[in-house]
């Protein structure tokens, strides 16, 4: 029997950059509806695998699984959840064991946190955060249908995900900080509020990838190139004032804030070297969060190849019609 693990992050989407940037906060009832309709989608196959939920102290998870489709089998995974991102890394190692994909609902943040749970399971990442740059903002019952396709091995795994290249900072303290899309270094001498929103704060840092229509660092430096997550390469960034530097880039540092910055160096990182940064006093943080306080430092920014395998689910979907797995009875395969 095939099986789907869920994690749902009940605090995604609901920091100070949703009420200051003036953008959506996504409360507890619309996850719970993405995270039911994940399971509708999860229909399309004739035989749906198993689910199990992650808990959650908000009781999303229970409130999904007493709704479920009746041909759905969805049940708690057993552990204790503290509200801490502690608990979706810790679920994810849970589902790395025995399931064949898995959901995250979240933003960046839970997306890197169930990365760094889990190895070479197929992950599918539902945008219902704050920063956004690798979830997708798909309708939950085309999310579920995707992973229902992989799951049960009715399209090649292989040929539907790509592995997506993380960054790390590391201090000469062997204190160390990993994102997913981006590590930051911003000007501030304690964490305080994690949220990521003063665009004048932020120093530079590293991406693995980088486009435009990305939020925070991977947008400022989208606006010199794009950079697909899959590349072997990162890109490390220097900011300044803008008027000290000869290339500016307009960029949305968060929900609802675009500004502009000046870029004192942009670089190329490939795997094996490095960006270095002395610092005074800064704050190291992951995918728009503050992680760790530094002061008097050295910080290596570096890329990180071996990243969570993420499935694609318009290649999925786009297999499925190829194989005309959804229409089993269609005049090709009669």
């Amino acid at each position: 029997m095939s099986h789907l693990g869920v994690i749902v992050n009940p605090a995604a989407g609901r920091d100070i950059r949703r009420l200051t940037g003036g953008a959506t906060v996504v409360d507890n009832h619309a996850k719970r509806r993405v995270a039911e309709c994940v399971l509708a989608g999860l229909t399309v196959v004739s035989d749906p695998p198993e689910v199990t939920l992650m808990p959650d102290k908000s009781g999303i998870a229970a409130s999904v699984i007493e709704n479920a489709p009746e041909n759905v089998s969805a049940d708690l995974l057993d552990m204790s959840p503290t509200g801490r991102a502690a608990d979706t890394r810790r679920a994810a190692e849970r589902f790395q064991a025995h399931a064949d994909a898995l959901i995250v609902l979240g933003g960046d943040g839970t997306t890197g946190d169930a990365a760094l749970g889990c190895d070479d399971l197929p992950l599918l990442s539902v945008s219902t955060g704050t920063n956004n740059v690798v979830p997708s903002a798909i309708d939950g019952t085309v999310a579920g249908a995707a992973a229902a396709l992989v799951a049960t091995d009715a399209v090649d795994k292989e040929s539907v995900t790509y592995c997506h290249q993380m960054v790390e900072a590391r201090t000469e303290s062997d204190d160390s900080v990993t994102g997913l899309a981006a590590v930051e270094l911003s000007d501030r001498s304690f964490v305080g509020t994690r949220a990521l929103l003063d665009p004048d704060e932020l120093l530079g840092g590293i991406v693995s990838r980088a486009n435009p229509s990305a939020i925070g660092l991977s947008g400022v430096a989208g606006a010199f190139g794009s950079l697909a997550p899959d590349e072997p390469d990162s890109i490390g960034l220097r900011l300044a004032d803008v008027e000290m530097c000869d290339r500016t880039a307009r960029a949305i540092v968060a929900p609802g804030i675009a500004t502009e910055f000046g870029v004192a160096e942009f670089q190329r990182i490939s795997d094996g070297s490095s960006m270095t940064v002395e610092v005074d006093d800064a704050v190291i943080g992951a995918d728009g969060e503050r992680e760790l306080e530094v002061t008097n430092e050295t910080v290596e920014f570096y890329p990180v190849p071996d990243g969570p395998r993420l499935i694609s689910y318009e290649a999925v979907l786009d297999r499925a019609a190829e194989n005309e797995v959804l229409a089993p009875n269609s005049f090709g395969n009669r």
